[in-house]
């Protein structure tokens, strides 16, 4: 039986590939325009360029400075004088806070406040446009009622903050024409309260956030069994907010790997290519690890695309664990277990996927695929995104199966392709491409009779 399902992996697989190889020669005699070239922004290189391990490990080492971030520590000013609590604070930038009521982890009604900075966009059309990082800055030890003794919380989640601050650090000094948000939350070991306060904000401002990017334990952890060229990234299939019509659809075509948030993840997997940074994303297709959550659940849960990184594997000793030896084993989230290098690299690919999303121009619209014929073509159809930067569309390509596209092919300026591959055997999507070459989003169609 086991012979039998190999055989039959082999022969689909093999099928796969010549419909891919069909596609490529087909395509490329039929269609007007070539494969267009990766294009990597020089401005973008640079600054990536500029990100420093020794700076993350500056700002990771001031967090853990603060003795515990526990987000029901002291706040007031002698705790605050003596740099110690949550209260403390690094960044003089823009803060959002609001009291928690009493709830299962909040004991006593609590002051929680996210710290923002917001990168305007240059473009009118696309200032509107926001792509969001974060990290939560709060931390905790084996205890959550535990908010005295040592919480360091140097990889969970002074790692994740650092990736928020430097990516700050080095993009602000670019302009683009849309819009990054440098976020900070805090309530995350509570219940994720702080992000779903920003994340519900967000929403009732009306803010058009295409891309929230949650970082949280990327410090790389230096035990056996870590790959430092490795980040997993989370994304969730079925959107909470999906339409009865919208879960039909998703069930009758097999959209349930082609949601807003798993598109993100690909264009981050596309942007390490054209970057050629240092940790390649591993895609996982789940919201997040078996029965736990992160920030980027709030702003699913709000209907923004969101993922998670998270090292490629977490060492529980160093995790939510008061600081002590016991036979033989450190325990505690200390500085000294993080590879402040590996951060860096996190940052590093953040700030590409951030900077590429920020540069380039807006997605195309209604993006169909044609289906009143059976024929064994497939023609896919668009409009001109309303910024007016696209000067060109490039269609991706992937067999059912693959987790991530394989395949691009240039249209040049046209709202209209006919592709000689069988839409039942493949997946579809549209990117925009403005004149310097910078990729939108890329957009799945949805059927057209």
């Amino acid at each position: 039986m086991i012979a039998k399902y190999k055989f039959n992996f082999l022969a689909a697989s093999a099928r796969a590939a010549l419909v891919i190889c069909a596609f490529v020669l087909m395509t490329r005699l039929s269609m007007s325009g070539q494969n267009a070239p990766a294009y990597a922004d020089p401005q973008i290189k640079a600054a990536l360029s500029e990100i420093s391990a020794g700076q993350i490990q500056s700002d990771i080492e001031k967090l853990v400075s603060f003795q515990t971030r526990s987000t029901i520590s002291a706040q007031d000013a002698a705790s605050i004088s003596k740099g110690q609590g949550i209260g403390s604070g690094c960044l003089e930038v823009k803060t959002d806070s609001f009291t928690q009521p009493v709830s299962e982890r909040v004991a006593k009604p609590t002051v929680i406040t996210n710290v923002y900075a917001v990168l305007k966009g240059t473009n009118p059309l696309d200032a509107k446009r926001i792509v969001l990082v974060t990290g939560h800055y709060d931390s905790r030890n084996s205890s959550n009622e535990n908010v005295t003794d040592a919480a360091p919380g140097a990889n969970d989640d002074a790692s994740g903050t650092a990736v928020s601050v430097e990516c700050a650090r080095v993009l602000s000094k670019l302009k683009f024409p849309g819009t990054i948000v440098f976020l900070t939350v805090a309530g995350e070991e509570q219940g994720l309260y702080g992000s779903k306060h920003f994340a519900e904000y967000a929403k009732a401002q009306g803010w058009q956030i295409e891309a929230v990017l949650n970082n949280d334990i990327v410090g790389g952890d230096e035990t056996p069994g870590q790959d430092p060229k490795v980040v997993r990234v989370f994304s969730e299939s079925i959107p909470n907010n999906a339409t009865e019509s919208q879960l039909r659809m998703i069930r009758a075509l097999g959209g349930e790997n082609d949601t807003p948030s798993r598109e993100l993840a690909r264009y981050i997997a596309q942007a390490a290519r054209i970057y050629e940074t240092q940790v390649s994303p591993l895609l996982e297709f789940r919201r997040d690890r078996y029965l736990r959550g992160g920030d980027h659940i709030s702003f699913n849960e709000a209907g923004f695309p969101a993922v998670r990184f998270t090292e490629f594997q977490e060492n529980y000793a160093h995790q939510h664990q008061n600081v002590r030896a016991e036979n033989g084993i450190e325990y505690g989230d200390l500085s000294k277990f993080v590879d402040f290098d590996y951060v860096a690299n996190v940052a590093r690919l953040n700030a590409a996927a951030l900077a590429s999303l920020a540069a380039a121009p807006e997605a195309p619209r209604n993006v169909r695929l044609e289906t009143k014929a059976l024929v064994n073509s497939s023609t896919l159809a668009w409009e001109a995104p309303a910024d007016g930067r696209a000067t060109g569309y490039e269609i991706l390509l992937r067999a059912t199966a693959a987790p991530d596209w394989e395949h691009s092919q240039s249209t040049g300026n046209v709202l209209k392709a006919t592709i000689p591959v069988s839409k039942d055997n493949v997946i579809f999507a549209v990117q925009a491409v403005d004149e310097a070459g910078h990729r939108s989003a890329p957009i799945v169609p949805v059927p057209e009779r």
